[in-house]
Formats: C-alpha cells, sequence, structure tokens
C-alpha cells in the first residue's frame, strides 16, 4: 500500500469512520468485488445484445448519418405541434 492510501486509511479510522484499518480495506475490496461483478455482468449483457443484433441480419440504414437523420425525424415527429 503507497502513501496516499495509507494516509486515506489512518484518516478514515481517526475520523471514526472505522475501528481499526483492516476493517477499511476489507470494506473496500468488498465493494470493489461487487463493482467488478456488476461491471462484469453489463460487459456480458452488451456482448449478448452485439451477437443477437449480429445475429438478426443487416440493418436497414446503410451508414450513420442515415441513423442520425432517422433519430432527428422521430424527435421531430414527438415534439409538440404549436398554432395547429
Amino acid at each position: 500500500m503507497g502513501l496516499e492510501q495509507t494516509a486515506l486509511v489512518n484518516e478514515a479510522v481517526e475520523g471514526g469512520d472505522y475501528a481499526p484499518g483492516s476493517e477499511v480495506i476489507r470494506e473496500t475490496l468488498r465493494e470493489w468485488k461487487q463493482l467488478r461483478s456488476a461491471l462484469q455482468y453489463e460487459c456480458d449483457h452488451l456482448r449478448g445484445l452485439l451477437a443477437e443484433g449480429l445475429a438478426s441480419g443487416p440493418g436497414r440504414f446503410e451508414n450513420i448519418s442515415a441513423i442520425k437523420a432517422e433519430a432527428h425525424r422521430r424527435w421531430l415527429d414527438e415534439q409538440p405541434k404549436h398554432g395547429r
């Protein structure tokens, strides 16, 4: 553990947030493990969506400009019509 990390642990203990320094480290590792698990789930989910999209065949738009034009058209259609 570097000097900066040691200082942070000591600060947390001295501030009364944690009893021993090992408690700070245990909680940090627990949170890190949960974050890694959540990120892995998201990556797996995105990989599944990508595979599903690729398996569905070619898209109906030629390029990103066509996609943006369609998104803009849809956005305009959703806007309230004033003066009509």
